[in-house]
């Protein structure tokens, strides 16, 4: 074999893909170090020139099927995460230092069950106006955040969820969210007197109160 035989192999195998049980390993490392979800796009990045992001994750997500992790999908990212069923080893003391309003509850889920969505489509669902100060929290909390401005008068912005509520609430997109039958056998929409059978409560305080929706509206507002 000459010298440029030689120099031919070295410059193939310099940029040869590893082996795939390699690339594998690769990715489990990368998985496992980092403690936010990973895009394939930032996994392809890290890996060597050549590498088949897409084979090695579901390499990776059989090995770990029936594991006390798994692989699992939060959006377009991947991520290790507890198996739902031994979730309650994890458990931990906290201090809630504050809680969600029924108001930024309602929002929420409309986000959710709705998006994109517009503030004015959320307070037509709703039935009261949204305050800023609720789609502020929701955004500082990382679970909403701005989408694309719509395509009408005005150009309004849109609201849709992240990939921080998806993770949080352990869903690979908002397609699984639950529906209403399971909704309601979870006990999430029990009936609730309106807001007009309570005395003293004004339109003002309706919103600070969070009881913007009686049992009916709720079931309108994920249909």
């Amino acid at each position: 074999m000459d010298a440029d035989d030689d120099t031919e192999t070295v410059r193939e195998s310099l940029f040869e893909a590893p082996p795939m049980a390699e690339q594998e390993r690769m990715v489990e490392a990368i998985l496992f170090a980092t403690a936010e979800p990973v895009t394939a796009r930032d996994l392809e990045a890290r890996l060597p020139h050549g590498c088949d992001v897409g084979e090695a994750l579901m390499h990776l997500r059989r090995r770990y099927e029936g594991r006390g992790v798994h692989l699992v999908r939060v959006g377009d990212a991947w991520a290790m995460r507890t198996a739902a069923d031994l979730g309650f080893l994890m458990h931990k003391e906290t201090v809630e230092t504050r809680k969600l309003s029924r108001a930024a509850i309602e929002t929420l889920a409309i986000v959710a069950y709705h998006q994109p969505v517009t503030r004015a489509e959320i307070e037509e669902i709703r039935g009261v106006s949204v305050s800023r100060g609720t789609i502020d929290q929701l955004m500082e909390m990382e679970w909403i955040r701005l989408g694309r401005r719509r395509m009408t008068p005005g150009r309004p912005v849109t609201f849709v969820v992240t990939e921080t509520f998806l993770d949080h609430f352990g869903l690979e997109s908002a397609r699984d969210l639950p529906g209403l039958a399971e909704l309601r056998s979870a006990g999430l929409l029990e009936s609730r007197p309106p807001p007009s059978a309570m005395p003293g409560l004004s339109g003002a305080e309706e919103d600070e109160e969070d009881e913007g929706l009686d049992s009916e509206d709720q079931s309108d507002m994920f249909e």
